[in-house]
């Protein structure tokens, strides 16, 4: 068995700093394995400043997600695919609630 190999990113998202950690080989075949369409990669989405913060893909701060590593490739790469799925997520319409209470504080809140 060959030893496990991870990338990890730090990036930037409207004011919360994530951590993406993705292994394109989860389930550690041989690169040249015949049976590609079997191959899983992993992506460990968090939240790390501030810590366990919500994202458009996650309210607790926290997203593992197994994926093909062609659909990462052609995203161009974790960073790009992450980036743009919290994008297109934060249009959403769980999100737009979540960041509408985090925006209007409830009235029993001042009091």
């Amino acid at each position: 068995m060959s030893p496990r190999h991870f990338e990890t990113h730090i990036v930037e998202w409207e004011g919360r700093r994530i951590e993406v950690r993705y292994e394109p080989d989860w389930l550690n075949r041989r690169q040249d394995d015949p049976d590609v369409q079997y191959q899983v990669a992993h992506l460990n989405i968090q939240t790390i400043a501030p810590e366990r913060a919500a994202l458009p893909i996650t309210e607790t701060g926290y997203r593992s997600h197994f994926i093909h590593p062609s659909i990462i490739e052609e995203a161009g790469g974790p960073v790009a695919y992450v980036l743009a799925w919290i994008k297109r997520e934060a249009y959403a319409p769980h999100w737009l609630k979540i960041q509408t209470q985090f925006e209007q504080p409830s009235l029993f809140d001042i009091i």
